[in-house]
Order: structure tokens, then sequence, then C-alpha cells
């Protein structure tokens, strides 16, 4: 069996090194200033503030809208009761009850509720209900206030 000679083998001899262009080539590529790679994550970075601040408005607004609902939905609650409650006791008191036995998801010391009437047939009763509210994001309130329901219901 012979040995191959230099002339016989295929491909660069073991000793090559590549030439300048080749090196100049890949150091091209590799700080070539039109790659774009990291653009889409630099982009993401400056947007991304923009919609922490919009998701947690939206969550804010949302807790605010659910507390107005389960306002609305009590003092409904509370003008049906005192509808149908001109018989009792103290129907004022009936009402202010029924109010807050409705409002079970809100601070019961923040809830502030009024009643009025005069509890004879056919008049109306009217309840109202107020909740305070604020939206703030990042710890910087935006608008507060307070949450008002009345409603009006023919006495029974």
């Amino acid at each position: 069996m012979a040995m191959a000679g230099p002339s016989d083998m295929k491909g660069p001899p073991p000793h090559f090194a590549p030439s300048s262009t080749a090196v100049s080539k890949q150091m091209s590529k590799r700080f070539n200033f039109k790659n774009q790679q990291g653009q889409s994550m630099t982009e993401f970075a400056l947007v991304l503030p923009i919609l922490v601040v919009l998701l947690f408005g939206v969550i804010q607004f949302g807790i605010v809208f659910n507390n107005y609902i389960t306002v609305t939905d009590a003092v409904r609650a509370g003008a049906r009761k005192g509808a149908v409650s001109r018989h009792q006791a103290n129907p004022n008191a009936v009402v202010v009850q029924s109010v807050r036995d409705a409002a079970t998801d809100l601070r019961q010391s923040d809830l502030n509720v009024s009643v009025t009437s005069s509890w004879l047939h056919g008049e109306d009763v009217t309840v109202t209900g107020s909740y305070p509210y604020s939206i703030s994001l990042l710890g910087l309130v935006v608008k507060s206030g307070r949450l008002t329901s009345t409603t009006k219901e023919r006495v029974e």
C-alpha cells in the first residue's frame, strides 16, 4: 500500500490558513451595522412601559366599574325591599340593611346609603348609595371621587 503524495490529496493542505480577504469578510459580517437582530428587543424595551401603564389602567378601571355595578345592584335591591316594607316598624333601617347585605364586596364603612320616602301607598321610595373610588397608576392618583347610584320604586 502506497502513501498518497501531496498531489493526490483532496482539499486544502493541513497547514492552510485563511487568506486575509476571508478574515476581513468574517469580521465585516460580525460588525455589520445593517444587522437588525437587536432591533426588536430595543423596540420592545421602548414600548413596554406604555403597555404596562395601559394594562394597569385597564385593571384599575375594571375594579372601579365592578364597584359601580355592585353599588347600582345594591341600591336596586334596597329600593325593591323598600317598596314592599311600608308596614315594617322601621322601613328606613330595613332598606339600609338590605343595601348593605347586597353590597358584600364593598367596604361597609365607606358605603353611604340614604332613603327618602313618606311610606304611603303609591308614593315613591328613593334609595341613594355612594362609594368612593380612586384610579391610580403606579402610585399616582389619576382620578378619584364617589360613585353614586339612585333608584326609585313605588311603595306597594
